[in-house]
């Protein structure tokens, strides 16, 4: 039976404010509060209430045969506790539906994973632990922040415990092979890979109301026919997209909203099923699939420029995760909080030549400048909490002992609890 995996990224940073180089080392504020609250009430009212209540409605009505999947950032989950706790409310009811999927990703929905593995190992578990406290279940599958994937990353990821991983659908690696299988990877037998359908998945955000689109006006009757269409062997069609696109990219006047109350019905009405991502993951294997070179699910290449693909992009990045083991070592929570907003991919890709989608600047440079101004600062707070003077081999020696100081302080307290238990007895 043939069935559709929805997986929804939900996705917004935080705004940066425009922060002057006469501001180093006096303000250590970033952000722009009010635009960031604008932006996250837009997207709450506009796009996430909407669309979850739709989802809801479907769970409800097809008496849960319809499924999906969502991967929500840490940082959105910030701004939505502090702007829009409705939303989260409303995630939570989709949750205990028992028929919606929160996977994990890096809870900065950084680059950590190209960067210093053991912050992408902190980031991940970070996350984890949010979606379980949220939604009462931890995640089972694994996406990287912009389906960031390699055959080497997987490896990181599999050791974290995830061997569901969703990447990108890409041309260069998939080659004659279709998107519409499960993968495994070339040598960790356990893992398995879902891969992106990007034409379909592109159409909804990006076609929906092209009317110069060949295939416009894109309806659920006809989307749903192309997956009845396709080859009876193929049968799970990935279709992932930002959940913006209900509603912000594409506007509530344009029928968006229809079209997804529609696919359901469609989709049954050709024998058609739905599927969480880790429930697709259950199919065997078809074949391997090899990523030798780090892909994303960005642009024509899907390759990392968007991000990494600069001297601007590359100087910044440089300088942001040199200091990773420092930051890690602190303890202000103030400090540790900047960390992780300005990790965000969304300011790297504010200084792509090609491709800055989403930047309000008026050009890669003032992208730069204003977030290596913001840099500028953080490093002051970072150097006068652990200073650059200390060489990398005397700090490793020194968070190997913090590390093992609160290990046995942790076993202490589980060993005190333990022992108060059975007084209590």
């Amino acid at each position: 039976m043939k069935k559709i995996c929805f997986y929804f990224q939900v996705h917004s940073p935080y705004v940066l404010r425009r922060y002057r180089f006469f501001e180093i080392g006096n303000d250590h504020y970033y952000y722009d509060d009010f635009a960031t609250e604008g932006k996250i009430r837009e997207l709450a009212e506009k796009s996430y209430l909407p669309a979850n209540k739709i989802i809801a409605d479907l769970i409800k009505t097809t008496g849960g045969a319809f499924k999906c999947g969502f991967s929500i950032s840490g940082s959105t989950i910030e701004q939505l506790e502090q702007y829009a706790p409705e939303v989260i409310d409303s995630f939570r009811e989709l949750a205990e539906t028992g028929h919606v999927e929160f996977l994990a990703e890096p809870y900065a929905h950084s680059l950590s994973s190209m960067y210093n593995d053991k912050e992408f190992e902190l980031q991940v578990k970070k996350h984890s632990e949010k979606i379980k406290e949220l939604f009462g279940k931890k995640p089972t599958a694994f996406r990287n922040a912009e389906l960031i994937y390699s055959d080497e990353m997987a490896e990181k990821i599999s050791k974290l415990g995830y061997n569901t991983i969703l990447i990108e659908g890409a041309k260069h690696i998939l080659g004659w092979k279709s998107p519409n299988y499960v993968y495994g990877h070339p040598y960790l037998p356990k893992v398995k890979l879902l891969t992106r359908n990007f034409p379909m998945s592109n159409h909804i955000p990006f076609q929906f109301s092209d009317t110069s689109w060949s295939e416009f006006p894109l309806t659920a009757d006809k989307f749903t026919q192309w997956i009845a269409d396709a080859p009876q062997e193929e049968e799970i069609f990935n279709i992932w997209l930002g959940y913006e696109a209900f509603g912000i990219i594409q506007k509530d006047y344009t029928g968006i909203f229809e079209f997804l109350k529609a696919i359901p019905q469609q989709a049954f009405n050709r024998g058609i099923g739905f599927a969480t991502p880790s429930e697709a993951a259950k199919a065997t294997p078809t074949a391997t699939l090899s990523a030798p070179y780090p892909l994303s699910w960005s642009g024509e290449e899907k390759d990392l420029s968007p991000w990494m693909g600069n001297h601007l992009q590359e100087e910044a990045l440089k300088k942001l995760y040199s200091v990773a083991e420092r930051v890690n070592m602190c303890k202000e929570k103030a400090l540790k909080r900047d960390w992780l907003t300005i990790q965000n991919t969304d300011y790297f890709r504010y200084m792509s030549f090609k491709d800055a989608w989403g930047s309000t600047f008026e050009s890669p440079y003032d992208a730069f400048t204003n977030y290596m101004n913001i840099l500028a600062d953080f490093l002051l707070r970072v150097d006068s909490e652990y200073p650059t003077s200390i060489e990398n081999e005397e700090l490793n020696e020194l968070l190997k002992t913090i590390n093992d100081q609160e290990e046995t302080i942790s076993e202490l307290e589980k060993t005190i609890k333990s022992l108060r238990k059975k007084q209590t007895k």
